[in-house]
């Protein structure tokens, strides 16, 4: 196994992980940058942020939404609008977005390995590609920025092919007739705004007594307006008790009202990427749902390791990401640059 050692290494390269890498190379140091996953971005790049929003505008082009008739021009569309039809803009986006971050970590003579990492020591780890050899890599500042994965509810069947989570929905063959989203955050409350404008009946459902409620409740307040003038069906302060598969899905809430839909989307939450890293083994431990405690330098309890993104939970968006992994990395390599997120 060869042995190489650099002054940063860098897991994951979603918006934190390219960030921090390019932060520190662009002052001259030598960086390592590891990815696990065949394509490079991440969720931000392959199943959350980008896609997402590029699916929201193609739903809003698809449906009509924001045509209007002018002066005796009609747009027309589609009746019916394909998953096909949905998803082509996303695809060729998406190809756009993992070229760009290729060029960039590139452009920064940032050395990328492929495959897993796992902590042998606190200042070493081992990467084992899916085929090939795998490569023991030294340093004395690490950034972990693994980001995360959609939490799958036990009492959701997921073997069944009309359950998707977050994730998963991006593969979606045939678009439904009808829709219950379960979780009223952000990725819920972004999912039923575009389905319910290409015409699927939606219900969302969210245990809290307000949609995204870490907003100030004016917001909260009107956007579940707009959800509702939009034809959504919202059953807040609500839990699913039990989901059963037949010719439809069975869902029953705690309500005592049982709904049938075709398609289920768990937007439950996120758990951080660190199962398997071998970080218990050197004196980090991650919370129940995988996500690593910093302190405001996006230091972990072991200083020379840091962390940043989805990983570390809270509020989990691609800008505040990659700000956090170059605060990070200023406060590391003690540049002068930035010390704190900007607030707006």
């Amino acid at each position: 196994m060869a042995n190489k050692t650099y002054d940063l290494i860098v897991l994951g390269s979603g918006p934190a992980g390219e960030k921090g890498a390019a932060q520190a190379a662009y002052f001259g140091k030598n960086v390592a940058l590891i990815e696990k996953e065949d394509v490079l971005g991440g969720a931000a790049a392959n199943t959350g942020t980008l896609p997402s929003k590029t699916l929201r505008e193609s739903a809003l082009y698809l449906s009509g939404f924001r045509q209007r008739d002018l002066f005796g021009l009609s747009f027309k569309f589609k009746e019916k609008v394909s998953a096909s039809d949905f998803m082509y803009r996303e695809r060729l986006v998406v190809q756009s977005e993992r070229s760009r971050i290729s060029h960039n970590v590139k452009a920064h003579n940032i050395d990328l390995y492929r495959g897993f990492a796992e902590f042998s020591d606190d200042h070493t780890v081992l990467v084992t590609p899916k085929n090939g050899t795998p490569v023991t890599l030294n340093s004395d500042v690490f950034l972990i920025a693994t980001g995360s994965h959609p939490f799958q509810p036990p009492i959701f069947p997921f073997y069944d092919s009309r359950v998707y989570d977050s994730d998963t929905i991006l593969h979606v063959n045939d678009l439904p007739g009808s829709m219950l989203i379960a979780g009223g955050g952000v990725i819920g409350c972004e999912y039923a705004c575009m389905f319910a404008a290409l015409g699927i009946k939606v219900h969302l459902v969210e245990g809290r007594n307000q949609l995204l409620s870490f907003m100030d409740k004016e917001l909260s307040d009107n956007l579940t307006k707009c959800l509702r003038n939009s034809g959504i069906n919202l059953h807040l302060s609500t839990e699913i008790e039990e989901v059963t598969a037949g010719d439809n899905l069975g869902i029953q809430l705690n309500s005592g009202e049982r709904i049938e839909v075709e398609t289920l989307l768990a937007a439950t939450g996120r758990n951080g990427n660190t199962e398997g890293m071998g970080l218990e083994e050197i004196g980090l431990k991650p919370s129940p749902r995988g996500h690593l405690e910093v302190n405001d330098h996006y230091q972990t309890n072991l200083d020379h390791i840091y962390a940043a993104g989805d990983v570390i939970g809270f509020p989990a968006l691609a800008s505040t990401a990659m700000e956090q992994a170059r605060i990070a990395m200023v406060h590391a390599f003690n540049l002068k640059y930035k010390t704190e997120l900007a607030t707006i």
